[in-house]
C-alpha cells in the first residue's frame, strides 16, 4: 500500500465519523446498479475496510461531471476506509458488500450527499442528486479493526494507554521519516485522546476506539 497510508490505524482517531441527518435508516435511498460482478467476488467490503477505488462523479439533473479520480493525485485510485466519514454518506452506503474488480453505478439522493447546502468547489448545486460510477480495486482490512488494535495493546489489556498511544506514534514517525517539528507528537497525542477518550478515564477502550462489529476482541 506505500507508505502514504503509514499513519493510517491512528488518523480515523482524528476524525470523528459522518452520520445521516436524523440518524434515520437510510440505505434504501441509495440506489444501485452492478454494471460488472467477477465471476470471484470476494472478498467483500463491510464498514471499517480499507477501499482503493476510481469513480467519477456526475449530476444527475444534467449528465455534467464533476469530479474524476483519475485526473487527481496523478490518476493513483483513492484510498479511503469504508463507512467512517472519510466519502459522502451515499458513498460509504453505496459501496458495502462490494468486491474487487467489481463496477457500480449508484445515485445518491441529496441528503446523502451535499444536501442544501451544496458543494460550491466542485460546482455542485444545494438540493442535487449525484450519479458515481465506481470501480474497486483492492478490499483491505482496515485500521480499526481487531488487529489494529491489538497492534497498539501491548499489555494486551483491552484498553489503550497515553503511553502505548505514545510509542505507536513514535514507531510511525521513524518509519514514516518525515521531519515533523518538535510538538507535533505531543499534539496529536492530545487530540486524540480529546476526541476519543469520551468518559475520560485517561484510556481509549475498545468501545470508543469503534472496533467494528463484525470483529470480536
Amino acid at each position: 500500500m506505500g507508505r502514504g497510508l503509514t499513519l493510517l490505524l491512528l488518523l480515523p482517531l482524528l476524525a470523528a465519523p459522518a452520520r445521516a441527518e436524523g440518524g434515520t435508516a437510510v440505505a434504501e435511498q441509495v440506489q444501485i446498479e452492478v454494471l460488472h460482478l467477477p465471476e470471484t467476488c470476494s472478498p467483500k467490503s463491510k464498514k471499517g475496510d480499507l477501499l482503493n477505488a476510481h469513480y467519477d462523479g456526475f449530476l444527475a439533473s444534467d449528465g455534467s461531471k464533476f469530479y474524476c479520480s483519475r485526473t487527481h493525485n496523478e490518476g493513483h485510485p483513492k484510498w479511503f476506509v469504508l463507512g467512517v466519514g472519510q466519502v459522502i454518506k451515499g458513498l460509504d452506503i453505496a459501496m458495502m458488500n462490494m468486491c474487487p474488480g467489481e463496477k457500480r453505478k449508484v445515485t445518491i439522493p441529496p441528503s446523502l450527499a451535499y444536501g442544501q447546502q451544496g458543494y460550491a468547489q466542485s460546482k455542485i448545486p444545494p438540493n442535487a442528486t449525484l450519479i458515481f460510477e465506481i470501480e474497486l480495486y483492492a478490499v483491505n482490512k482496515g485500521p480499526r479493526s481487531v488487529e489494529a488494535f491489538n497492534q497498539i495493546d501491548k499489555d494486551g489489556d483491552k484498553k489503550l494507554s497515553e503511553l502505548e498511544i505514545s510509542q505507536y506514534l513514535k514507531e510511525e514517525f521513524a518509519r514514516d521519516g518525515k521531519k515533523r517539528h518538535p510538538s507535533a507528537h505531543d499534539e496529536i497525542l492530545a487530540d486524540i485522546f480529546k476526541k476519543n477518550d469520551h468518559d475520560g478515564d485517561g484510556f481509549i477502550s475498545a468501545k470508543e476506539y469503534n472496533v467494528y462489529q463484525h470483529d470480536e476482541l
